[in-house]
């Protein structure tokens, strides 16, 4: 009674999986094992009716024929599982058909056995008593050599993805010593070997690899497909279980931090990172990290960088379950090395740039200053000479009774004149080194000061007035509010920032003389917006749509688009500001500097 007990319990296990299968994506795995589930169950079901049906005058070989389709057919079904678990995917050829060669031949000799007794010259439901024909050892050489070979795959590479002491791997090699035990009982003689034991342990056998196949999916089932796939992963990637040990990882991890996969498999996470890799910085936050991940389902990210030797590396850790059911903890180290490099490249590159920019600006200045300075230092020495002058006849008029004390008071006059010449030139040369001093300041610091509308134009109109003579443009400036507005800030960036404006109309007129810029200065609220406007060519659409964007220039290989950039980014930063711009081709274009009083 026990073994129908036992083929009766594996039939319902088989059906209770051949059901939950249904809930499986349709995949090459799932075909494969569901043929191996047919063969077995109807193996078992004839072997159960067999025994049912032993006392009846129906022939116990008639149930070995039926049998024979799933017998015979079973070794090549899950051959075709083990090829598809360690490859994910097989391409059927033509030359696969061979398997079923053998197959077919014992299931001919099965049926046509009582003809020529090449299969049993004597069949028994006690496998004791069978006497085989000369053809029943190529069966059963071909039948467990493919059983061999199959289980050989399975168990190799469930280990290989999943380690020997993975619960898939566990489940492997129980399912495959059940049917080995079996025959090794019987073979001694502690137990009595029939067709029923043998259907029953391959129904169990075929049961334990499918738990192990279906139930632990990612962590502990990885087709040797897939494997290669995270394996040529730019990124290295360890699985930790619930005790942090390791159960799953990438060669990327065992490349980049040069560790053998028998080193790292198993071993706890933390004393990894502590003793092999060094990973003594931000080891608390690790830890951390790992523990809020096992209890939520979101992916805990570091803030921080860590330097590992000359590479940098930010992690993710994050929870796998399944059906709410915690199954591991994926970490995943993503290298930003090239990342950082190519961020300090980039800023040793912007800081080249913005020198150049800097030196520009400083060649601008002194273009100024030479040009500023030179025509009040000139009328100073005329002045010094017209005084020379008016000395010397002051003095020569000394005794002389013919000049008259109105001679005496037209000398003064003349003297006082040439003097407040002289005073206003030293204060205009003044201005020009307050503002020179100030530009060359803003190169170097911030200055955030109070300033009015009228000091900032007078500082433009004095820096730009050489670049605008040598161009032969005039500066129309226009104040269409109170002069005496106050403004916060750093003057000499803003009047940088005008400058630059300024000089980019003048390039946009190409050469052409005698032509205008408008600076114009106007309350919008509370703000007050200055625009500087040309009568040029107008920008192209190439041009505006990266504008404030990025570094775009319209002077070709003498310019380096940062200006405008810079420009914008200081308004921005230290203004509150905005800058605006409408244009028109043919037109001109209007820039406008909004800033909030």
């Amino acid at each position: 009674m026990l073994p129908l007990i036992l083929m009766i319990i594996s039939e319902l296990s088989l059906l209770a999986l051949v059901l939950s299968l249904r809930k499986e994506k349709k995949s090459q795995l799932k075909t494969a094992f569901s043929l191996c589930l047919l063969c077995v169950f109807f193996w078992t079901l004839c072997s159960m009716l067999q025994f049912l049906f032993k006392d009846s005058n129906i022939d116990p070989i008639f149930w070995e024929k039926l049998a024979s389709f799933a017998v015979c057919f079973a070794p090549v079904s899950f051959f075709a599982l083990s090829q598809v678990f360690a490859k994910t995917k097989i391409d059927i050829k033509w030359y696969h058909l061979l398997l079923l060669v053998i197959p077919i031949i014992s299931v001919i000799m099965i049926f046509t056995n009582e003809y020529h007794h090449l299969y049993f010259k004597q069949y028994a439901i006690n496998m004791d008593d069978v006497v085989v024909g000369t053809y029943f050892p190529i069966h059963n050489t071909y039948t467990y050599l493919l059983y061999g070979i199959s289980i050989y795959y399975l168990l190799k590479y469930s280990i290989k993805n999943a380690g020997f002491f993975s619960k898939q791997s566990l489940l492997i090699l129980l399912g495959i010593l059940v049917p080995i035990t079996v025959n090794t009982l019987g073979a001694i003689g502690v137990i009595e070997i029939t067709s029923y034991m043998t259907s029953t342990s391959f129904s169990i056998l075929a049961l334990f690899f499918g738990f192990a196949i279906f139930k632990f999916k990612f962590i502990s089932i990885t087709p040797i497909a897939m494997q290669n796939i995270v394996d040529r992963m730019s990124d290295s990637f360890v699985v930790i279980n619930e005790n942090n040990n390791i159960t799953d990882f990438n060669k990327t991890f065992t490349n980049t931090f040069k560790l053998s996969a028998s080193k790292v498999r198993n071993t706890n996470i933390i004393d990894l990172l502590k003793n092999d890799i060094k990973f003594e910085n931000g080891l608390t936050k690790f830890e951390d990290a790992i523990k809020k991940a096992k209890a939520t389902t979101e992916i805990i990210y570091f803030n921080k960088e860590f330097k590992i030797g000359k590479q940098y590396f930010s992690i993710e850790v994050s929870n796998i379950s399944s059906k709410k059911n915690y199954l591991g903890t994926l970490i995943l180290f993503k290298d930003v090395t090239q990342h950082i490099e190519d961020m300090q490249t980039i800023k040793e590159n912007q800081n080249m740039l913005m020198e150049r920019e800097r030196l520009a600006s400083l060649g601008q200045l002194i273009g100024g200053i030479a040009h500023n300075l030179k025509t009040p230092i000139m009328s100073i020495s005329g002045a010094a000479e017209g005084l020379t002058d008016l000395i010397k006849e002051y003095k020569a008029s000394v005794g002389d009774p013919e000049v008259t004390v109105e001679d005496h008071h037209a000398i003064a006059k003349d003297m006082y004149e040439w003097i407040s010449k002289i005073k206003d030139y030293t204060e205009y040369m003044s201005d020009v080194i307050t503002a020179v001093k100030g530009q060359a300041v803003t190169l170097s610091e911030e200055q955030a000061v109070s300033f009015n509308l009228d000091e900032l134009v007078k500082r433009v109109d004095i820096l730009m007035k050489h670049e605008l003579k040598n161009a032969l443009i005039s500066l129309n400036i226009q104040m269409k509010t109170d002069p005496n507005i106050m403004l916060k800030g750093n003057i000499n960036s803003l009047v940088q920032v005008i400058n630059n404006m300024i000089s980019n109309a003048i390039q946009a007129y190409n050469g052409k003389t005698d032509e205008k810029i408008d600076l114009i200065l106007n309350k919008d609220g509370k703000n007050v917006v200055i625009s500087v406007k040309d009568y040029a060519g107008g920008l192209s659409k190439e041009v505006q749509e990266k504008l404030f964007k990025e570094m775009i220039t319209t002077k070709g290989k003498n310019g380096t688009g940062l200006g405008l950039f810079m420009s914008y980014s200081t308004i921005r930063a230290h203004f509150n500001g905005n800058i605006t711009y409408e244009t028109s081709q043919g037109s001109g274009t209007e820039f406008n500097i909004i800033l909030p009083m």
